[in-house]
């Protein structure tokens, strides 16, 4: 759409549409989801100001750290009489499934 334009020409138009452009100095991104986290370290985010409205372009690379929850936990922990540590790096391994987690740890 737009390729080739200079970039001091991109951001004039830009102002003449009301887009304002803010690169944020941020550490890290992170995304809380129902049983895992997606986190993006040292993330390239731009705040994109239309009109008043706010968007962030976020450019990282993810990783994803899955939320085991504390009942899982202590199932596993009864079932295997394994302690605390055990289990959830077991948990961990296994992207929390329980069955397979408990046939690890036995």
């Amino acid at each position: 759409m737009f390729s080739g334009m200079n970039p001091k020409q991109m951001a004039k138009m830009m102002k003449q549409m009301g887009i304002k452009t803010n690169e944020l100095s941020v550490n890290r991104v992170i995304f809380e989801m129902e049983g895992n986290r997606l986190i993006i370290e040292n993330p390239s985010v731009t705040e994109i100001d239309m009109k008043g409205q706010k968007t962030y372009q976020i450019i990282g690379e993810p990783k994803e750290e899955i939320t085991i929850p504390e009942e899982d936990i202590k199932m596993v922990m009864e079932q295997t009489g394994k302690n605390r540590d055990e289990v959830t790096k077991a948990l961990e391994e296994t992207e929390g499934n329980i069955a397979e987690a408990i046939l690890k740890l036995k």
